[in-house]
């Protein structure tokens, strides 16, 4: 690919599905959000969730099936449990499907060795990130193979995912 697309153009193209797995225990702990909820310090969720709230909500409309796994680690971490208790807000209100899978429920998984998203099948987005989990860049492919690796280790994953609704972080 030669301009990398925001993940704001990659939904907005997207015309059948977006799958997006999440495999590591911490993300982006700089966030303001995690930071209130760690200091035990009111958030407003309204304005921090409403852009991605949006987004999803219009690529769902259009008929696109949005559905994230995340894969954590028990008992779960800090970040975890923030993310467990925000996904109401920032996931679930905007038409995405959320599963959750104990590490130790995927040990006989093939997974590829970043969390992805993967648009109609076709195009997988690796998000890459430092040690503490800040997001340091992305890699793209649409090699076959790749794909396919990500699609088939996305069901497997959300075949035995708890759904958000039943799961209850340890």
């Amino acid at each position: 690919m030669n301009a990398s697309p925001t993940l704001d153009e990659l939904l907005g193209r997207c015309t059948r599905s977006a799958l997006h797995l999440e495999m590591r225990d911490g993300y982006g702990y700089s966030s303001p959000g995690f930071r209130a909820w760690r200091d035990g310090k009111p958030f407003d969720r309204t304005d921090f969730d409403a852009p991605w709230v949006n987004l999803i909500r219009a690529t769902v409309d259009r008929g696109v099936v949005v559905r994230r796994a995340r894969i954590v680690s028990e008992p779960v971490s800090d970040y975890i449990r923030y993310e467990h208790s925000a996904t109401p807000h920032a996931n679930l209100a905007g038409g995405e499907l959320v599963r959750w899978l104990p590490r130790q429920r995927a040990s006989d998984l093939a997974l590829p060795g970043n969390d992805f998203w993967l648009f109609d099948g076709e195009l997988v987005r690796f998000g890459l990130h430092s040690g503490d989990g800040e997001a340091t860049g992305y890699d793209f492919s649409e090699d076959a193979a790749v794909v396919k690796l990500c699609a088939t280790a996305f069901e497997a994953v959300w075949q035995r995912g708890i759904d958000h609704t039943e799961y209850r972080p340890t």
